[in-house]
C-alpha cells in the first residue's frame, strides 16, 4: 500500500473509533437518563444502563467511571443540551439575550429561556429530589443546581443593574430571580394545574417586571 494510502486508512480509522465512541457516550446517557426518570437514581444500576445502551458493564465504567460521574454528564445534557464544559449562562443564547438594552423586553425573552430549561431538566431534577434523601450523588447534585442558580442569578441582577432600570436592589433581583428559576413554579403551575409553556413564560416575565423593573 502507497505511503499516503495508508495515511488516509489510519485518519478514516481514527475518524471511524471517534465517531463510534462518541455514539457509544450518547447511548449510555439516554439511557442512564432514562432509567434515572422512570425508576429512580437511587435504584437504577450501571448493568441496567449497560443493558438498556447496548453495550457491557465495563464499557460504562471505561466512558465514565463512576455512576455519580455519569449523572452529572447526564445533568449537563439535559440542562445544556450537550456536554461541552460551557455554563448556560456563557453560551450563546443566553448572551444574546443579555444584549437586549431594553430590561422589560430582556426578561420576557429570559422567562421563555427560563420555562424552556425547565421542561427539559425537570423530570430528571424531581427524580434527583426523591432519591435525595437517601442517595449522596443525588443530593449533591442538587446542592450543585442550588449553587450554579445562585451565580446565574448574580451575574443576571448585576447585568440588569447595569442597565440603570431596575427598581430595586441588585440583590432583591438576584434572590427573587434565584427562588423563581428553579423549575418548582413551573411544575406546579404547568405539571400540576395545566398551564401551557405559553401561559407560564407570560405569567413569570410580568411578575419579574412588576416586581423588578423601575416603574418611572
Amino acid at each position: 500500500m502507497h505511503p499516503m494510502e495508508r495515511k488516509i486508512k489510519r485518519q478514516y480509522d481514527s475518524r471511524r473509533r471517534h465517531e463510534q465512541a462518541a455514539e457509544t457516550r450518547r447511548n449510555i446517557i439516554a439511557a442512564a437518563n432514562e432509567l434515572f426518570i422512570a425508576r429512580g437514581y437511587g435504584q437504577t444500576t450501571i448493568k441496567q444502563v449497560a443493558a438498556r445502551a447496548g453495550v457491557s458493564v465495563e464499557t460504562v465504567y471505561a466512558t465514565f467511571g463512576t455512576k455519580a460521574s455519569l449523572l452529572r454528564h447526564v445533568w449537563y445534557v439535559d440542562f445544556r443540551g450537550d456536554e461541552a464544559d460551557v455554563t448556560l449562562y456563557d453560551r450563546e443564547e443566553m448572551q444574546s439575550i443579555l444584549t437586549e438594552p431594553d430590561l422589560p423586553n430582556r426578561i420576557r425573552r429570559h422567562a421563555v429561556f427560563v420555562t424552556a430549561s425547565n421542561r427539559r431538566i425537570f423530570p430528571l431534577l424531581d427524580a434527583l429530589a426523591g432519591a435525595a434523601a437517601s442517595e449522596a450523588d443525588a443530593a449533591a447534585m442538587l446542592a450543585e443546581w442550588a449553587d450554579r442558580r445562585l451565580d446565574v442569578a448574580t451575574r443576571y441582577a448585576h447585568a440588569a443593574a447595569a442597565t440603570g432600570q431596575l427598581g430595586v436592589s441588585e440583590e432583591e433581583c438576584r434572590d427573587v430571580l434565584y427562588a423563581t428559576m428553579d423549575g418548582s413554579l413551573w411544575a406546579q403551575l404547568v405539571g400540576q394545574r395545566g398551564w401551557s409553556d405559553e401561559r407560564f413564560s407570560d405569567w413569570l416575565a410580568a411578575t419579574w417586571i412588576a416586581a423588578l423593573v423601575r416603574t418611572t
